[in-house]
Protein backbone atom coordinates (compact mmCIF):
# COMPACT_ATOMS: atom_id res chain seq x y z
CA UNK A 1 0.00 0.00 0.00
CA UNK A 2 2.96 1.99 0.83
CA UNK A 3 4.53 1.76 -2.54
CA UNK A 4 0.89 2.37 -4.71
CA UNK A 5 0.62 6.02 -2.12
CA UNK A 6 4.10 7.10 -3.19
CA UNK A 7 3.72 6.27 -7.01
CA UNK A 8 0.48 8.35 -7.09
CA UNK A 9 1.97 11.38 -5.05
CA UNK A 10 5.43 11.14 -7.59
CA UNK A 11 2.70 10.69 -10.38
CA UNK A 12 0.64 13.46 -9.41
CA UNK A 13 3.70 16.01 -8.92
CA UNK A 14 5.14 14.98 -12.13
CA UNK A 15 2.12 15.84 -14.14
CA UNK A 16 1.22 18.92 -12.05
CA UNK A 17 4.82 20.25 -12.83
CA UNK A 18 4.64 19.44 -16.63
CA UNK A 19 1.72 21.44 -17.01
CA UNK A 20 2.96 24.68 -16.76
CA UNK A 21 7.05 23.38 -18.06
CA UNK A 22 8.01 21.71 -21.25
CA UNK A 23 8.67 17.94 -20.84
CA UNK A 24 12.47 18.11 -21.25
CA UNK A 25 13.08 14.38 -22.19
CA UNK A 26 11.28 11.25 -23.14
CA UNK A 27 12.03 7.57 -22.89
CA UNK A 28 11.51 7.44 -26.88
CA UNK A 29 14.22 9.67 -27.01
CA UNK A 30 16.51 8.19 -24.81
CA UNK A 31 15.87 4.83 -27.21
CA UNK A 32 17.08 7.17 -30.03
CA UNK A 33 19.98 8.49 -28.40
CA UNK A 34 21.10 4.64 -27.56
CA UNK A 35 20.36 3.77 -30.94
CA UNK A 36 22.70 6.31 -32.02
CA UNK A 37 20.70 9.10 -33.72
CA UNK A 38 20.63 12.30 -32.69
CA UNK A 39 17.89 14.51 -31.56
CA UNK A 40 15.84 17.41 -32.58
CA UNK A 41 13.39 19.09 -30.73
CA UNK A 42 12.33 22.91 -30.77
CA UNK A 43 9.33 23.51 -28.18
CA UNK A 44 6.53 25.76 -29.77
CA UNK A 45 3.46 27.19 -27.84
CA UNK A 46 0.41 25.78 -29.33
CA UNK A 47 -0.88 29.62 -30.40
CA UNK A 48 2.36 29.43 -32.47
CA UNK A 49 1.55 26.70 -34.68
CA UNK A 50 -0.49 27.54 -37.31
CA UNK A 51 -4.09 25.89 -36.22
CA UNK A 52 -4.20 23.19 -39.17
CA UNK A 53 -1.88 21.57 -37.80
CA UNK A 54 -3.85 20.66 -34.66
CA UNK A 55 -6.89 20.10 -36.93
CA UNK A 56 -4.68 18.02 -39.12
CA UNK A 57 -3.65 15.74 -35.87
CA UNK A 58 -7.65 15.38 -34.90
CA UNK A 59 -8.51 14.36 -38.60
CA UNK A 60 -5.45 11.79 -38.34
CA UNK A 61 -5.79 10.24 -34.89
CA UNK A 62 -8.70 11.29 -32.85
CA UNK A 63 -11.83 12.60 -34.72
CA UNK A 64 -13.71 13.36 -31.16
CA UNK A 65 -10.78 14.27 -29.19
CA UNK A 66 -12.67 17.46 -27.91
CA UNK A 67 -15.80 15.48 -27.11
CA UNK A 68 -14.48 12.06 -25.22
CA UNK A 69 -12.61 12.32 -21.60
CA UNK A 70 -9.29 11.06 -23.02
CA UNK A 71 -11.18 7.61 -23.93
CA UNK A 72 -12.74 7.01 -26.94
CA UNK A 73 -14.24 3.38 -26.41
CA UNK A 74 -15.71 3.74 -30.03
CA UNK A 75 -12.62 3.48 -31.22
CA UNK A 76 -11.20 0.84 -29.10
CA UNK A 77 -14.59 -1.29 -30.05
CA UNK A 78 -13.90 -0.43 -33.84
CA UNK A 79 -9.75 -1.00 -33.69
CA UNK A 80 -10.55 -5.05 -32.07
CA UNK A 81 -13.12 -5.37 -34.67
CA UNK A 82 -11.05 -4.68 -37.42
CA UNK A 83 -8.22 -6.76 -35.25
CA UNK A 84 -10.19 -9.71 -35.11
CA UNK A 85 -10.78 -10.03 -38.88
CA UNK A 86 -6.94 -10.03 -39.30
CA UNK A 87 -5.04 -7.77 -41.98
CA UNK A 88 -3.31 -4.75 -40.81
CA UNK A 89 -3.61 -4.34 -36.85
CA UNK A 90 -4.87 -0.52 -36.09
CA UNK A 91 -5.01 0.72 -32.36
CA UNK A 92 -7.66 2.79 -30.99
CA UNK A 93 -5.69 4.61 -28.95
CA UNK A 94 -7.02 8.74 -28.28
CA UNK A 95 -4.32 11.76 -28.81
CA UNK A 96 -4.48 12.02 -24.97
CA UNK A 97 -3.41 8.49 -24.63
CA UNK A 98 -0.56 8.71 -26.66
CA UNK A 99 0.30 11.89 -25.14
CA UNK A 100 0.33 9.93 -22.05
CA UNK A 101 1.92 7.27 -23.67
CA UNK A 102 4.68 9.23 -25.20
CA UNK A 103 5.37 11.85 -22.28
CA UNK A 104 5.30 9.56 -19.16
CA UNK A 105 5.87 6.00 -20.55
CA UNK A 106 7.77 3.88 -23.16
CA UNK A 107 6.82 2.43 -26.35
CA UNK A 108 5.55 -1.23 -26.32
CA UNK A 109 5.17 -2.90 -23.13
CA UNK A 110 1.42 -4.91 -23.54
CA UNK A 111 -0.77 -4.52 -21.02
CA UNK A 112 1.09 -3.48 -17.91
CA UNK A 113 2.11 -0.44 -20.14
CA UNK A 114 -1.31 0.18 -21.15
CA UNK A 115 -2.26 0.47 -17.46
CA UNK A 116 0.02 2.99 -16.34
CA UNK A 117 -0.72 4.57 -19.29
CA UNK A 118 -4.86 5.02 -18.45
CA UNK A 119 -3.41 6.16 -15.39
CA UNK A 120 -1.63 9.08 -16.51
CA UNK A 121 -4.90 9.68 -19.62
CA UNK A 122 -6.76 10.24 -16.33
CA UNK A 123 -4.56 12.78 -14.83
CA UNK A 124 -3.59 14.73 -17.69
CA UNK A 125 -7.09 15.00 -18.80
CA UNK A 126 -8.17 16.12 -15.40
CA UNK A 127 -5.11 18.53 -14.46
CA UNK A 128 -3.87 19.43 -18.02
CA UNK A 129 -7.30 20.32 -20.15
CA UNK A 130 -7.46 20.09 -23.70
CA UNK A 131 -5.26 22.71 -25.03
CA UNK A 132 -2.70 21.55 -22.87
CA UNK A 133 -2.68 17.68 -24.01
CA UNK A 134 -2.29 18.95 -27.91
CA UNK A 135 0.36 21.33 -26.97
CA UNK A 136 2.40 18.79 -25.28
CA UNK A 137 1.70 15.92 -28.41
CA UNK A 138 2.28 18.30 -31.09
CA UNK A 139 5.81 19.19 -29.30
CA UNK A 140 6.47 15.56 -28.56
CA UNK A 141 5.39 13.60 -30.86
CA UNK A 142 8.17 11.91 -33.07
CA UNK A 143 7.59 13.16 -36.64
CA UNK A 144 10.64 11.60 -38.50
CA UNK A 145 13.55 9.40 -37.22
CA UNK A 146 15.43 11.73 -34.20
CA UNK A 147 13.01 14.43 -34.75
CA UNK A 148 10.74 15.62 -32.13
CA UNK A 149 7.53 18.02 -32.36
CA UNK A 150 6.19 19.45 -35.47
CA UNK A 151 8.26 22.73 -35.58
CA UNK A 152 11.83 20.15 -35.81
CA UNK A 153 9.34 18.10 -38.25
CA UNK A 154 7.88 21.44 -40.70
CA UNK A 155 11.48 22.83 -40.60
CA UNK A 156 13.01 19.81 -41.12
CA UNK A 157 10.34 18.91 -44.28
CA UNK A 158 9.68 22.38 -45.78
CA UNK A 159 12.02 24.70 -44.18
CA UNK A 160 10.14 27.35 -42.18
CA UNK A 161 8.33 27.35 -38.96
CA UNK A 162 5.23 25.22 -38.14
CA UNK A 163 3.85 28.42 -37.56
CA UNK A 164 3.29 28.83 -41.70
CA UNK A 165 2.36 25.39 -42.50
CA UNK A 166 -0.36 24.92 -44.92
CA UNK A 167 -3.39 22.48 -44.46
CA UNK A 168 -1.15 20.03 -47.04
CA UNK A 169 2.06 20.56 -45.22
CA UNK A 170 0.18 20.06 -41.38
CA UNK A 171 -1.51 16.85 -43.16
CA UNK A 172 1.39 15.26 -44.08
CA UNK A 173 3.02 15.80 -41.19
CA UNK A 174 -0.34 14.08 -39.68
CA UNK A 175 0.08 11.32 -41.81
CA UNK A 176 3.82 10.57 -40.52
CA UNK A 177 2.54 10.20 -36.86
CA UNK A 178 1.56 7.02 -36.80
CA UNK A 179 4.86 5.76 -38.17
CA UNK A 180 7.59 8.38 -37.82
CA UNK A 181 10.52 5.70 -38.42
CA UNK A 182 9.28 4.48 -41.47
CA UNK A 183 7.56 7.35 -43.20
CA UNK A 184 8.29 11.20 -44.37
CA UNK A 185 6.20 14.16 -45.71
CA UNK A 186 8.84 15.52 -48.03
CA UNK A 187 8.35 14.20 -51.50
CA UNK A 188 5.92 11.76 -50.03
CA UNK A 189 4.75 8.83 -52.02
CA UNK A 190 2.24 5.94 -51.31
CA UNK A 191 0.62 5.94 -48.55
CA UNK A 192 1.82 9.00 -47.18
CA UNK A 193 0.73 11.02 -50.33
CA UNK A 194 -2.42 9.06 -50.43
CA UNK A 195 -3.33 9.46 -46.40
CA UNK A 196 -2.09 13.44 -46.51
CA UNK A 197 -4.20 14.44 -49.45
CA UNK A 198 -6.97 12.64 -47.63
CA UNK A 199 -6.25 14.69 -44.09
CA UNK A 200 -6.04 17.72 -46.10
CA UNK A 201 -9.31 17.98 -47.08
CA UNK A 202 -10.49 16.87 -43.86
CA UNK A 203 -8.88 19.70 -42.13
CA UNK A 204 -11.35 21.74 -43.42
CA UNK A 205 -14.38 19.56 -42.07
CA UNK A 206 -12.71 19.98 -38.70
CA UNK A 207 -12.50 23.61 -39.11
CA UNK A 208 -16.64 23.83 -40.17
CA UNK A 209 -18.01 21.12 -37.50
CA UNK A 210 -15.69 22.68 -34.74
CA UNK A 211 -13.98 19.63 -33.94
CA UNK A 212 -11.43 21.87 -32.09
CA UNK A 213 -13.56 24.04 -30.39
CA UNK A 214 -11.92 22.67 -27.15
CA UNK A 215 -8.40 24.06 -28.81
CA UNK A 216 -10.05 27.86 -29.66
Amino acid sequence: MKVVIIFVALSLLWVVALRFVPPPFTFTMLGDLLSGHSITKEWRPLDEIDADMPRAAIAGEDARFCSHNGFDFRAIAGAAYRNAKGGRIRGGSTISQQTAKNVFLFQGGGYVRKAFEAWFTFLIEAIWGKRRIMEVYLNVAETGIGTYGVEAGAIRYFNHSADRLTATEAARIAAVLPLPKKRAAIAPHGFVRRHGNTLARYVGTVRREGLDACLR
